[in-house]
């Protein structure tokens, strides 16, 4: 290995005392190759043993907390403890490798399909569509509703440690229903759970406090809690940058492991703000990173790309498009071979990289994706 990528390779502490053996992360990555019934498929456990061993920690793809929730098909379950045994084996694969193993848990809210739900139609902060043409108009939550998505996380916590894993990221990003409790184009509630910027915490903020204490409750052994925010959404209304900033030096007071920026691009600035182009992974580091750990991501495609970045004192990186094309990225840097490293997706490797049916048809037929080439 080149001296210059040693910063990839130091060992990192979380602030709940977990160590993981480099700073690298595979992002979470929807892969479509689930069990109808959301049990963990075996075409899923061999496409996620193939990219374990090299990497730190692993972000699965998310699971849903309840079923009305599911936001795709073939997406795997947290919410019975009937697929903990699932979920044990899918612990054990990036385990067995020595990567640290966290789920993601999540609730799609407005942007979960109404085919897949068992009453048809969405449930969300408000009844107001997203923005996209077509999209459907969710039904409002009930404050019962509220409660008992909120004791769902938790619950899915509990599962999660059941089934050894090493943590759990709690996904208030990407426009699902965490997010659209936090901004002012979904949620428009006059109760305690909308309004003011703070009311409109108040929904995340009690879902991590549930799963805080399902940690408190049932871990035996340091397990980490980590929260995964965009920093700002395209509608009008929508959520600015400086309503994050707000909302993040309230989460860095929760004893969380790490805040992970999901954004396409770590060096990008503002896209509400054109005049406002540091990028907003820093400004957040700059803001909370004395407080808790942010996890940088987005268009770090070379070991030289993620030294940059690890150089502004973001501790950590999170890798996803990068190991779908090149599983052994890790293995290939440390060995002295990141010439090797493969930064397309070629039309005839789909056995050799290990990926299922699903995920393979998508990348495919998905344009721009990834860099496709014959």
């Amino acid at each position: 290995m080149k001296q210059k990528y040693e910063k990839i390779f130091q060992e990192f502490t979380f602030p709940s005392g977990v160590k993981v053996k480099n700073r690298i992360m595979v992002a979470p990555m929807t892969n479509y190759s689930s069990e109808e019934n959301g049990e963990v498929s075996e075409r899923e456990l061999a496409y996620y043993k193939e990219r374990s061993g090299g990497v730190g920690t692993f972000i699965t793809a998310c699971a849903y907390v309840s079923m009305g929730g599911k936001g795709f098909p073939g997406q795997f379950s947290i919410d019975n403890d009937k697929f903990i045994p699932g979920l044990k084996k899918l612990a054990k694969t990036f385990q067995s490798n020595g990567t640290k193993a966290i789920i993601q848990i999540y609730h799609g809210g407005r942007q979960s399909p109404s085919q897949l739900l068992p009453d048809g139609r969405p449930v969300s902060a408000s009844a107001i569509a997203a923005a996209n043409e077509g999209a459907t108009v969710p039904r409002e939550m009930t404050e019962d509703e509220i409660n008992h998505t909120i004791h769902a996380f938790g619950d899915a916590t509990r599962r999660a440690i059941e089934a050894g894993f090493d943590g759990v990221e709690i996904h208030g990003a990407n426009t699902y229903l965490l997010q659209q409790f936090f901004s002012p184009h979904s949620n428009r509630r006059e109760d305690q759970w909308g309004g003011s910027l703070e009311n409109r915490m108040n929904f995340p903020l009690a879902i991590v406090d549930s799963v805080q204490k399902a940690v408190k409750e049932h871990a035996k052994t340091p397990f980490i809690v980590g929260y995964r925010i965009s920093p700002e959404e395209g509608s009008n209304p929508g959520i600015q940058l400086e309503d994050t900033l707000q909302f993040v030096d309230k989460l860095a007071d929760q004893g969380l492991d790490y805040l992970h920026v999901s954004v396409n691009h770590f060096w990008n600035g503002s896209f509400r703000e054109k005049d406002n182009t540091q990028s907003r992974i820093i400004k957040i580091h700059e803001k909370i990173g004395n407080r808790v750990p942010v996890v940088g991501v987005g268009s770090l495609h070379t070991p030289d790309e993620v030294v940059e970045a690890l150089e502004t004192g973001v501790p950590i990186i999170a890798l996803g498009r990068e190991f779908l094309m090149e599983p052994k990225w890790m293995e290939k840097v440390q060995a002295g071979e990141e010439d090797q490293i493969r930064t397309t997706l070629s039309k005839s490797a789909q056995e050799e990289l290990v990926i299922p049916d699903p995920l393979w048809d998508r990348l495919m037929n998905v344009k721009g994706w990834l860099p496709v080439e014959d």
